[in-house]
């Protein structure tokens, strides 16, 4: 049990799992005086050398006082860290707030619990603190300073600490490389013999980039360790054959692993000490093992794992791969199970993939690792292969093995470069395995079939870095549900499966529907160069076919030349000559062969050598991606797959496709991943505003906000809402704004919205157009009737008294009361395209940028496009193109354009107000109308709330459990 120290509570919400250096974990969480015997267990394992360089002079062991001091926090001016790998540190940290004198400071007495002041509580508390660490020499190299580093500087930035002081030994060399490689901004000076470091800890690009490279390296190298392992124990193997665990241990042993492979059973007889007819070491518990084990094969009972995991963290191992099932897929009792699993195992340091995993396969030569269900290796080659089903993972392979896998000695057009199947993925996600493909260099296309995105915010991030590298495709299962599966325990997110589309194919994802879509852009994308642009040549042995193609290829958005038609009478050699002169051909980016077979010969192989030898060969300038379209020439994805023993090294392999919408899909999804990788090279900017008043902005939500969170009446008139009924995380304590509010607060940021005057009564209306000059509009603000057009609600064109009163008659008599309709009087609008710009918070993903036309097209049609913030000028320019309806904006059926610019510049104010300020968890504008020259919204509406935690930007943590 964790006391708390002095009046503080305890907070939980700073303890964290990390990954280290070497790939490895620990625990960091705050130190209680319940640990005061670990402090001291500690320290006795910490070099005389080490100790010096903490103290400055010698210092053998911990008086009491020390203890008690080191372990007795109020967690706002002394907070102390510690890193913990099973029950034992490894290392600690702590800050002490110091004043201006270098002396130990308190917060005023009107800080509240968690350290933040109360409104008109007095000066501010001092903002720097002294910090200092200590690593166990075993554990010194592994990255654990840094990590400690991360999370005492967000822990001191929430305790309204802005700077950290530090003072080393000029001889401690690694200490000193710990806090200057950090990316903070800071200052350094040498003064008696000592080095004294000054740094803020606002977070900057560099301390980002930092941080973010160190998690990379960390996590890539936790995935190395369970896909590279030099030996392998299979715990649960029986000696006959049948079953999960001899599956798995056949499989390893077919397949080649180079390393050593162990089969454990407890219920192995005293006596056998070798496995036949396998050969390999028997043992009845890992105890008896008397070498290292890098990685564990579990499969055993749901209630038998504990143990194991128990005996795999005392003898070292480094991960495991959990096939039992049994777990959240089962029900509460199960995710109480894998949540414990999860927990067992990170205090031993070990990554988990599973449970209810299919397994994992790594084909590099020197490694050979079949530790999954899959009863055959398959063959080497660039995919690089993550799904979260076992039997979509099965489907995925066989696939791919019959598209022509390759010889063993070469790599094949559709070969495993890695394979991990996660199941329940409790701890290993697709997100490690990002990490770890992004600089893998046997791994040029990611294939990921997912069911559930744990971390939307850190994939997408980690997802664009690497597609701007090599491809990313991904097919995402459960798209409609609106929940994640049965076993996976993720966030919760409500947006919109379209919504998922565009954000995914902003950060360069290539998303994809099937299963099947999948493996034919993989297989495209791993054996052809990308296409420079979207210009097709089409050419085959048939009219019919080659107009099917051209068909496919206006369908997506593909320009076709015109089909060449070499007759059915064609050759292999003129299928040669003929594609020969369309890759030399500059008016083309790409090729696409269609096939028949000949009546009554059979000419595949000598087609594919004619196909293979003109790509090869392809003459001066950028190579240009191939694909063929056959019907029926079954033999023919084989010859040109390059699986026949004729077949050399370096052999261009051509992907063969049964239908030309397959093949044209999966070249269609090169040219777009193509064009965004060029884009990315030169991303846009999100650009700056001389009259946006960011300071001012943030004031006025204080203010509105005061109400929600208690700290204060406000002077605002909004409204707290989501405050009856709901409590826990269910409560929100948000705040609608009136419009005199969200008016103010927009026009902060450069929006103004034209002004809407309540209309009570037919006079009142009088006086409001009268003010606002005629002509007018009059429409009801009953949320109702908002934006409801086609219920005859909104009268325009009101240009004298008598129209406004005789439509202030029709509209009351007709729809209901005046207080029912909440009438408003607004000048009219110049004439344009009515529009809808939105953005909102999802706790999980971020803030979204919507926009579409309002209405139907928005409303059902579902024509709406979406971005994450901040938008850069390109984002914008994009966002308002890419809904299906934007050709109205851009003179469509001879109306003149409206003004594009003005709306980007909408989009992009809108944008930096959530993105400066997250406690604007939704902003509504609607209509905006777009005219030629300008634009006027008409409507508009904003949601404030505490802000959701940021921890994409917060220090590096695991997945909490």
């Amino acid at each position: 049990m964790r006391t708390p120290s002095d009046h503080h509570s305890y907070p939980a919400h700073w303890e964290a799992d990390v990954v280290l250096r070497d790939g490895g974990t620990a625990q960091i969480r705050p130190i209680t005086p319940d640990d005061a015997q670990r402090l001291v267990s500690f320290y006795e394992r910490v070099s005389d050398e080490s100790k010096y360089y903490r103290f400055f002079a010698p210092y053998p062991r911990l008086s009491d006082r020390d203890v008690h001091r080191f372990t007795h926090h109020d967690y706002v001016d002394r907070v102390g860290l510690a890193a913990i790998v099973g029950d034992e540190f490894i290392a600690t940290v702590r800050y002490d707030r110091i004043d201006s004198r270098g002396l130990p400071a308190r917060s005023p007495s009107g800080a509240a619990p968690d350290g933040r002041l109360a409104a008109g509580s007095g000066p501010a508390p001092a903002d720097e603190a002294e910090v200092a660490f200590l690593v166990q020499d075993a554990h010194q190299g592994r990255g654990v300073a840094s990590a400690l580093l991360e999370h005492i500087a967000a822990v001191a930035r929430e305790r309204a600490i802005r700077r950290f002081a530090a003072e080393v030994l000029p001889a401690n060399t690694k200490m000193i490389k710990v806090f200057t490689d950090a990316g903070y901004t800071q200052k350094r000076s040498f003064e008696d013999g000592v080095v004294r470091l000054e740094f803020d800890l606002e977070p900057t690009d560099r301390s980002l980039a930092v941080m973010r490279a160190r998690e990379q390296r960390a996590e890539a190298r936790s995935v190395q360790r369970l896909l590279a392992p030099g030996s392998v124990a299979v715990i649960g193997t029986s000696r006959s054959s049948g079953g999960v665990g001899h599956a798995v241990l056949r499989n390893l042993l077919d397949g080649g692993f180079t390393g050593r492979v162990h089969a454990v059973n407890h219920a192995f007889p005293d006596d056998l000490t070798r496995l036949e007819p396998e050969g390999v070491p028997a043992h009845r518990s890992l105890r008896a093992i008397e070498e290292p084990v890098d990685l564990a094969v579990v499969a055993v009972p749901a209630e038998r794992v504990p143990d194991v995991v128990a005996a795999c963290g005392d003898h070292g191992v480094q991960g495991l791969v959990v096939l039992s099932a049994g777990y959240a897929e089962s029900g509460r009792e199960g995710r109480d199970r894998q949540r414990d699993l999860v927990r067992q195992a990170r205090t031993y340091g070990m990554r988990v993939i599973g449970p209810n995993a299919f397994g994992v396969i790594n084909t590099a030569e020197g490694v050979r690792l079949n530790a999954s269900l899959s009863p055959q290796l398959p063959n080497p080659g660039r995919l690089g292969l993550f799904t979260q089903s076992g039997a979509i993972g099965i489907a995925l392979l066989s696939g791919l093995h019959r598209r022509g896998a390759g010889l063993a000695s070469l790599a094949g057009i559709a070969g495993i470069s890695t394979f991990v199947s996660a199941g329940n993925r409790a701890d290993v996600s697709g997100n490690d395995l990002l990490q770890y493909w992004y600089d893998d260099p046997q791994t040029d296309v990611v294939l990921m079939y997912l069911e559930s995105i744990g971390n939307p915010r850190k994939f997408t991030r980690l997802a664009k870095r690497t597609a701007a590298v090599k491809p990313v495709v991904v097919v995402k299962g459960a798209r409609h549900t609106g929940s994640a599966p049965t076993g996976h325990a993720v966030p919760t997110t409500r947006i919109p499966d379209a919504t998922v589309s565009d954000l995914l194919r902003q950060a360069g994802v290539i998303r994809v529907d099937t299963v099947t879509e999948l493996a034919d852009t993989g297989v495209l994308l791993a054996s052809q160069p990308l296409p420079a642009g979207p210009r097709v040549a089409i050419l085959g042995n048939s009219e019919s076919l080659g107009l099917i193609t051209y068909d496919a290829c206006l369908t997506e958005g593909l320009r076709p030349l015109p089909p060449r038609d070499l007759t059915t009478a064609a050759t292999p050699e003129d299928f040669r000559r003929a594609l020969t002169e369309a890759l030399a051909d500059d008016s083309c980016d790409a090729v696409v062969v269609t096939a028949i077979p000949w009546v009554g010969d059979s000419r595949a192989d000598a087609l594919a050598t004619a196909v293979r030898e003109a790509a090869q060969t392809s003459g001066p300038g950028p190579d240009k991606p191939v694909a063929v379209v056959h019907l029926e020439i079954q033999e023919l994805a084989a010859a040109l797959a390059g699986t026949g023993e004729e077949s050399a090294p370096g052999t261009r392999r051509i992907p063969a496709y049964p239908a030309a919408e397959r093949a044209v899909r999966a070249l269609a999804e090169a040219v777009r991943y193509t064009l965004w990788r060029q884009e990315a090279a030169e991303p846009g900017r999100v650009p700056e505003y001389d009259d946006i008043d960011e300071a001012g902005a943030a004031a006025d939500i204080q203010v509105l906000l005061a109400p929600a969170d208690g700290t204060g009446d406000g002077t605002g008139d909004g409204t707290v809402a989501g405050t009856g009924g709901g409590t826990g995380d269910d409560a929100d304590p948000g705040v609608e704004l009136s419009a005199a509010d969200t008016q103010r607060l927009l026009a902060r940021y450069g929006v103004s919205v034209l002004p809407a005057l309540s209309a009570p009564d037919p006079d009142t209306a009088v006086r409001a157009a009268e003010r606002l000059g005629f002509p007018v509009a009059l429409k009801p603000t009953a949320s109702h009737l908002r934006h409801r057009t086609d219920l005859g609600g909104v009268r325009l064109e009101l240009g004298s008294e008598a129209e406004l009163r005789r439509a202030y008659a029709e509209l009351t008599g007709h729809l209901g009361r005046p207080e029912e309709l909440g009438l408003v009087v607004q000048r009219m609008a110049p004439r344009g395209v009515d529009t809808v710009v939105r953005a909102a918070i999802d706790p999980a993903a971020g803030a979204v940028l919507s926009f579409g036309l309002a209405g139907a097209p928005s409303e059902l049609l579902g024509d709406t496009a979406h971005r994450l913030v901040p938008v850069t000028g390109r984002d914008a320019a994009e966002l308002i193109r890419s809904v299906r309806t934007a050709p109205l904006l851009f003179g469509w059926r001879g109306s003149k354009p409206v003004d594009t610019a003005a709306l980007e510049e909408l989009l992009l104010r809108v944008s930096r107000l959530v993105d400066d300020h997250p406690e604007v968890v939704a902003v509504d504008l609607e209509p905006v109308v777009v005219a030629q020259h300008g634009l006027s919204v008409l409507g508009a509406s904003a949601r404030l709330a505490p802000p959701p935690p940021r921890t994409d930007l917060g220090p590096r943590h695991m997945p909490a459990y």
